[in-house]
């Protein structure tokens, strides 16, 4: 069954920034992430979804694993496996928006692991909880 959505229809998770949902399953998820300058998204994994990313405004710096760093760019097109720990900055001065894909559909499928650069790389464990 054919789905429609509008990325700028969706509402941001904390009122003008964070991810907003446009399309939800049943086989995918697409959103965009709005992340104002100085905001960051908690390093997390995905159990049983990889997640791409596609930058459209500004730039962000993502960290996977909490080893690699990588400075996005308009354009630029990223995916993480499942497992793959990732963690997004935005240290600019604009806004970033960047497009999400979740597959396959991952309702509760989000596990945050707190983590900072500079801090001790943190481990999965039961105690965690998830969040869509």
């Amino acid at each position: 069954m054919m789905q429609s959505g509008n990325l700028h229809a969706a509402q941001p998770r904390w009122g003008d920034w964070g991810p907003a949902y446009a399309l939800q399953g049943p086989t995918s998820d697409i959103g965009l992430l709005t992340l104002r300058p100085g905001d960051e998204m908690t390093n997390h994994i995905h159990e049983h979804c990889d997640e791409s990313f596609i930058v459209l405004n500004g730039a962000v710096t993502l960290w996977v694993d909490c080893e690699n760093r990588f400075e996005l760019q308009p354009g630029d097109v990223y995916r993480c496996s499942p497992g793959e720990m990732h963690y997004f900055v935005n240290e600019g001065d604009i806004s970033l928006e960047m497009i999400f894909i979740k597959s396959p559909q991952s309702p509760s499928d989000t596990i945050n692991l707190p983590w900072k650069p500079g801090n001790p790389r943190p481990a999965p464990t039961n105690s965690h909880g998830k969040d869509e």
